[in-house]
């Protein structure tokens, strides 16, 4: 039992486990990527696994959906963690063992080495032992006098290329810790804030979110203190209908801001993102938010401008559903037979097939809406959540939720309904989708990839390489020098760096 562990031990932390193990992590990062996540997008999903049938449910059962925090990925992630360290550790005590090792002795016959060179100079032995000294400056090297009176020099260069070997594999640990990290004490959330300054965001927990997605230790109470408005949104398009422009003009507190009630301004696009409290804010999209105000028959009035999500991202033709509860009935039969739904299409710049409405570019040119009016129960007194871009399908079934009314209006249009109640479409409003991340290892994944690349770098540049000298006076009075050198690693060129060398050390007579 003991063999078989101790030789199990050596696999996993073995270089070559190491490598398989990153690689196997780099495949299983894949279907994250191409795959919609449950955390990012539950409806997706489900829309995924409708339309795929048994092969979505069977990606489903394994965990596809939910790759980061699947058994199979965790599982490679800590072979991953303990392959590196365990194959680290043995290498970095060797590695300081070698820097305080001495350079290895003169080989006896250095007419074996790939690189050799042998000549006779009119200079004493002193003067070619000094001359090597100051050749080999910067080397590693120390001196020796062999038995037959000879003088040797052991020169090593190239250590860093095992520093930088060392670097990046300790830099490659720490960015899947401080990946870790990030996952247990991050968050992300997404919100709609609507792009006119009426509607105020504040960090403050869950509940403001639209979505959120918690690390495995945050409880969403601990979240960094801030609050941000959107004044305006600035959006430019080409001919095309490509946008080439996305700013939204913020206005935000934070920290000491908070309690004197100072705002600052920013303007956040797609790829500037704002940073405050150790929070990023990015600008992810935007839409629009058609308003309807419904007139009851005594005359009470309710404006509403719900957002309603684009279905088509060129042109941003989009759905959704108003819905308005009556004032003044406290009877709750009564109040869910005159429940208000204005669902349909809205399109920025209108264009008509008939009666059947789409759009012909995203910016709003020429608004209008294609509209039904729904009337009766919209099931929003159940306590059940539902989506605010449609109506529960099975309530219209039923029957207890009946169309009264469809049109086609552009603003200030109006529709009566039977019972003397009046819709108007009043305009529509902008709207922009943000998200806010919180990572508080960001900082240490940038010094861990900075470090990746500096420790690739170096071993790839620096090459390891040994030269030898032995200088042995001769009968003449003359001085025999003989220099051999050896490439640790393969590298082209090491022989135009040994004829240098051995030119310098003997004055360039070879």
């Amino acid at each position: 039992m003991i063999p078989f562990l101790r030789n199990t031990w050596r696999g996993l932390t073995s270089m070559r486990t190491a490598l398989i193990l990153l690689f196997l992590l780099a495949l299983a990062a894949l279907p994250g990527a191409l795959l919609p996540q449950r955390t990012l997008n539950a409806n997706k999903v489900a829309d995924y696994i409708a339309e795929h049938g048994w092969w979505g449910r069977l990606l489903d059962q394994l965990q596809f959906y939910n790759v980061y925090a699947s058994v199979w990925f965790s599982a490679i992630y800590l072979l991953l963690m303990i392959s590196l360290v365990g194959c680290l550790l043995p290498r970095t005590f060797e590695y300081v063992k070698a820097l305080r090792t001495k350079p290895v002795i003169t080989p006896r016959n250095l007419s074996r080495m790939p690189h050799h060179s042998e000549s006779t100079v009119d200079k004493s032995a002193d003067e070619v032992v000094a001359q090597a000294t100051k050749a080999l400056s910067g080397w590693r090297k120390v001196e020796r006098e062999e038995e037959n009176g000879a003088r040797t020099i052991s020169a090593e260069r190239g250590y860093l290329r095992e520093t930088g070997n060392l670097v990046f594999h300790f830099a490659m640990l720490g960015l899947i810790i401080a990946l870790a990290v990030g996952k247990l004490y991050g968050y992300e959330g997404q919100v709609i804030v609507k792009a006119d300054g009426s509607q105020e965001f504040c960090n403050a927990g869950v509940l403001p979110y639209d979505s959120f997605q918690p690390g495995l230790l945050v409880d969403g109470t601990g979240g960094s203190p801030f609050c941000m408005k959107v004044k305006s949104f600035d959006v430019n398009f080409l001919d095309s209908g490509q946008p080439d422009l996305y700013r939204a003009n913020l206005e935000y507190q934070s920290g000491a801001d908070l309690q004197t009630g100072k705002w600052e301004s920013y303007g956040l696009e797609v790829n500037s993102p704002l940073r405050t409290e150790g929070d990023r804010i990015y600008l992810l999209g935007h839409g629009y938010a058609p308003v309807f105000t419904v007139t009851y028959p005594n005359g009470q009035k309710r404006t509403m401008d719900t957002q309603w999500r684009p279905t088509n991202q060129t042109t941003l033709l989009s759905e959704g559903a108003t819905k308005f509860d009556p004032p003044g009935i406290t009877n709750a039969e009564e109040r869910r037979t005159k429940q208000i739904a204005v669902t349909g299409l809205l399109a920025p710049t209108a264009r008509l097939h008939g009666s059947l409405l789409d759009s012909s570019f995203p910016d709003l040119r020429d608004p209008m809406v294609a509209v039904d009016v729904l009337r009766g129960d919209l099931g929003i007194d159940n306590g059940r959540g539902q989506s605010i871009f449609t109506v529960d399908q099975n309530l219209v079934d039923d029957g207890r939720l009946k169309k009264v009314a469809r049109e086609n209006l552009k603003p200030g249009g109006e529709i009566t309904l039977d019972d003397g109640t009046v819709v108007r479409f009043d305009g529509v409003k902008r709207w922009v989708y943000l998200q806010v991340s919180h990572d508080p290892a960001q900082v240490w994944v940038l010094v861990f990839a900075i470090a990746i690349i500096t420790g690739i770098g170096a071993s790839l540049i620096i090459k390891r390489r040994r030269l030898w000298v032995r200088v042995v006076p001769a009968a003449d009075g003359r001085t025999v020098v003989e220099v051999g050198g050896l490439a640790r690693t393969d590298q082209a060129g090491y022989g135009e760096e040994f004829e240098r060398l051995s030119g310098a050390v003997t004055g360039g007579k070879n």
